[in-house]
């Protein structure tokens, strides 16, 4: 089934912040009922953030992962 919503998320080095955002997505978008993804979009992170965005998207069939293997600029991601 497609997703009703789609939360985008650019990445850039927010280890310190992920587990938080995807906590808060998943508790508002859950009480919508409707079908929703997360795509978190990794542009070109150095601190740790691709191995979470994975670990969420392995853990959490919401998750979509956009890696990129640079960094591009947000206005891209």
């Amino acid at each position: 089934m497609k997703p009703v919503f789609s939360v985008i998320v650019p990445v850039f080095n927010e280890t310190g912040c992920l587990d938080e955002l995807h906590r808060r997505v998943k508790e508002v978008m859950e009480q919508t009922e409707d079908t929703w993804e997360l795509v978190l979009i990794d542009d070109g992170s150095t601190d740790g953030s691709t191995e979470i965005i994975r670990k969420f998207a392995k853990e959490d069939p919401h998750v979509r992962p956009v890696i990129f293997a640079r960094n591009y600029g947000h206005q891209l991601a």
